[in-house]
């Protein structure tokens, strides 16, 4: 049996879960979700934990049982704390605000990038470097950071960009002057 898949996810007081057809769906303080089951595995909820079983050791089943698993975990786990991911905005005169459910950003362009928000993501920019994104939906708001740190992407040779929080950049040496 998968290790992950085999694991019970346990369902922290404030969220409720309901297993319904084919679909798990979680209600918690920061939200709402929906997740499919595949096929082959079926869903039950014991007590306060919720269990995924799988009917045979096929090698596809058993790759999907740890990674639905998993999924419903990130899911309860959304609903009820939230995730969270930070970018910093690196280059004099790069900066970020928040106009309305979108961003505007200046990035060293002819003109301002607006970049709308998703649904269920927020937003919190501090000294004009600096944002974080939250949301309950892990997927989504790695999706959506991925996203807007691809509008600018940390420049090898100056590091100028947009970066994840603790993200090292690798620098390069530049030309030498008179070589020949």
């Amino acid at each position: 049996m998968s290790r992950i898949g085999r694991k019970p996810v346990p369902i922290p007081q404030g969220v409720k879960v309901e297993v319904t057809d084919r679909t798990v769906r979680a209600e918690g303080p920061k939200g709402k979700l929906t997740q499919p089951i595949p096929a082959p595995l079926s869903a039950k909820i014991e007590g306060n934990v919720l269990l995924i079983a799988r009917p045979d050791d096929d090698r596809h089943v058993r790759a999907l049982h740890g990674l639905t698993r998993a999924l419903m975990a990130n899911m309860v786990s959304g609903v009820k704390d939230g995730f969270e991911r930070k970018l910093e905005i690196v280059g004099i005169g790069y900066r970020a605000q928040m106009q309305g459910k979108s961003i505007q950003l200046a990035l060293g362009y002819s003109h301002p990038v607006i970049f709308p928000l998703p649904d269920g993501i927020t937003a919190e920019i501090d000294k004009q470097t600096a944002i974080t994104l939250k949301g309950a939906d892990k997927a989504l708001l790695g999706e959506t950071a991925a996203k807007l740190r691809a509008l600018r992407k940390p420049d090898p040779y100056k590091g100028k960009g947009i970066r994840y929080s603790g993200e090292y950049v690798r620098r390069k040496v530049g030309k030498k002057a008179g070589a020949k």
